[in-house]
């Protein structure tokens, strides 16, 4: 059942969607009427419930997309499309120590964590730090591996033998050079960036490091309208967000390479 102080997300007829966090003698004002927190509290995961205008809602304990893309931002998130490529691509598991550098509002912070990684984040500005942790420790609570320090990461990282180190700023080729001391061998470089310019410019920087097998790639994410024998593409979709290199820490290349 639903329960006083968790998030949920409210759904209403035309597919808007609402996050909030269940108070216990708190209401949630819409357009489309009054919905008390008590109403919901105590439900189950899935209920409808009705507004003072009898208007239905659906309720659902959100997912991580869900509070991504609703939860409140001190700096543009990575859409989830790109976290769920980020997973795979820089290749995340339970237990692996990950420096992030960069924590925006904390959504790839929290896709990280929810996997199971140890993050140690550098963020060069205090309210975006104090935002990432708010968010989350708000979806994952207090128990969570994630040390955030008010750190410049283009003059150096602290930390060595790290499984990943995951960036989501505007010029990484300058941490490059310091990513190569803190990777252990085999460990993965990955790096969002919004244009292809400074895409190819980390790529170069990566050249000139003990870095190979490199890649960059672009997610496209199209959704379909499905109803009955109507069936099509929707006439939108979330394209072109951003790039994503990776790299691996190398000790040698292959002739060639």
């Amino acid at each position: 059942m639903l329960v006083d102080g968790e998030r949920v997300m409210l759904i209403d007829a035309k597919d808007r969607h609402y996050l909030i966090t269940l108070k216990s003698g708190a209401a949630f004002h819409t357009h489309a009427g009054i919905v008390q927190h008590d109403d919901v509290i105590g439900t189950l995961d899935g209920s409808l419930v009705n507004s003072s205008s009898e208007r239905k809602f659906l309720v659902l304990r959100p997912t991580l997309s869900d509070v991504v893309l609703k939860m409140p931002r001190g700096a543009q998130v990575i859409y989830p499309k790109d976290l769920g490529a980020i997973l795979m691509q820089a290749d995340i598991g339970p237990g692996m120590r990950v420096l992030e550098a960069g924590v925006g509002s904390g959504a790839l912070s929290m896709t990280l964590l929810r996997a199971g990684a140890s993050i140690i984040a550098y963020e060069i500005r205090e309210d975006f730090a104090q935002h990432a942790q708010k968010n989350v420790h708000d979806f994952l609570g207090d128990d969570v591996e994630y040390d955030v320090r008010i750190r410049d990461v283009t003059q150096g990282i602290d930390e060595t033998d790290l499984d990943r180190v995951i960036l989501d700023m505007p010029e990484p080729w300058d941490v490059v050079k310091h990513a190569e001391g803190a990777l252990r061998p085999g460990g993965i470089f990955l790096s969002y960036l919004p244009t292809i310019n400074q895409t190819q410019l980390l790529r170069e920087a990566l050249n000139h490091h003990a870095f190979g097998l490199e890649e960059t790639v672009e997610i496209l994410r199209r959704t379909w309208h499905v109803d009955g024998r109507s069936v099509r593409p929707d006439h939108r979709m979330v394209a072109h967000t951003g790039f994503l290199t990776s790299a691996r820490r190398l000790v040698g290349r292959l002739e060639g390479s």
